[in-house]
């Protein structure tokens, strides 16, 4: 890349980051919901939102050069076509995003430390900065899970969805605030979903998200020390998070019942970086990598796979806890795909 090319490039980067950050601006103070109800100047969407026009003003400047808001004849506008990505409860609404790669930038700090010291930052520093940025890491799933989780996710695996009608045993290993299990348990009612957490508050929420659904229920629980028997047990780009993911694979193997499916979500990315080049969510996969999965497992000594794991070290593992037939297949996420995982 030539100097000049590389100077815009640079500028591109900084540009991006600054407008992320006024983008959450945008989202706490309420001004995307309030321009989402039409075009207007900036003082008429000041008071539309309650704000001060003056801040307004300068914002609604950051919006339309950055290629956000539209400008004419002294009016402001949120195209639909834009709003769809930064509002409302669809998997598109890339704000949960948005928000959580902002709240990474404070523990930033740490993150710098545990370069020159070793070590890492632990699961429980990011929880103050999340909060005080209004992101919840479950968000934008959530809303992946109820657009694609049963004909875009499971409809990957040929005969799943026809098993889980039928009905069978299903474990969600690392079950979050139980996102999924809401998803699956109403579509697949003859089917009994088991969620398990090793943080008892988001094993909480579960409960609570799912108290409706007789064929849900959750426990708090390490996955390194999974039991039971179960025909379908179910991962959501959480394998690769694990402090000691071969003990957890090993785990669930031996969970599986003789014809059972280990189904997992996880990154469609190569261990090799030279191979990722050009993909164009790599960058971002590889930052995010850094200041979460690595360092929280580097946190607890573990294994800090990272994102980047890449499908050739997802099937070397696969293979050495047990399985032997493992299919890769597309997801409806480019960033994403299903490993069909037999005996």
């Amino acid at each position: 890349m030539e100097e000049t090319d590389f100077a815009a490039h640079l500028t591109a980067v900084m540009t991006g980051s600054a407008l992320t950050m006024l983008i959450g601006v945008g989202h706490r103070t309420g001004l995307f919901a309030a321009a989402a109800g039409g075009p207007a100047t900036s003082a008429g969407l000041a008071a539309r939102a309650g704000l001060e026009e003056r801040y307004v003003r300068e914002w609604l400047g950051a919006m339309v050069t950055g290629g956000i808001f539209t400008y004419d004849d002294g009016e402001y506008a949120f195209p639909p076509s834009h709003a769809k990505f930064l509002l409302g409860e669809t998997a598109s609404n890339l704000m949960p995003s948005l928000l959580t790669l902002s709240a990474f930038t404070g523990i930033l700090p740490e993150l710098e430390r545990a370069f020159a010291e070793g070590g890492g930052v632990p699961r429980s520093a990011y929880g103050p900065h999340l909060e005080a940025l209004g992101a919840k890491t479950g968000d934008s799933w959530k809303h992946i899970y109820r657009e694609h989780l049963v004909d875009g996710f499971f409809g990957a695996v040929p005969g799943l969805t026809e098993r889980l009608a039928a009905g069978v045993r299903v474990l969600d290993l690392g079950c979050g605030t139980g996102n999924a299990i809401a998803v699956a348990a109403e579509a697949f009612p003859a089917s009994r979903f088991t969620g398990v957490d090793i943080n008892p508050g988001v094993v909480g929420q579960a409960r609570e998200n799912t108290a409706h659904l007789p064929n849900a229920e959750f426990a708090v629980g390490d996955a390194a020390e999974l039991a039971g028997e179960f025909d379908v047990i179910t991962a959501f780009d959480a394998v690769h998070d694990q402090d000691r993911p071969d003990v957890v694979l090993r785990r669930i193997r031996g969970a599986l019942a003789p014809d059972g499916l280990f189904f997992m979500v996880d990154t469609n990315f190569s261990a090799d970086v030279a191979r990722n080049v050009g993909h164009p969510l790599a960058a971002l996969c590889y930052s995010i990598s850094l200041m979460y999965c690595t360092t929280t497992s580097l946190a607890e000594g573990g294994a800090a796979l990272g994102a980047m794991w890449g499908t050739e070290k997802a099937r070397e593992l696969l293979a050495d806890a047990g399985f032997r037939h493992v299919e890769v297949l597309g997801s409806p996420r480019p960033q994403n795909c299903v490993y069909a995982c037999r005996p």
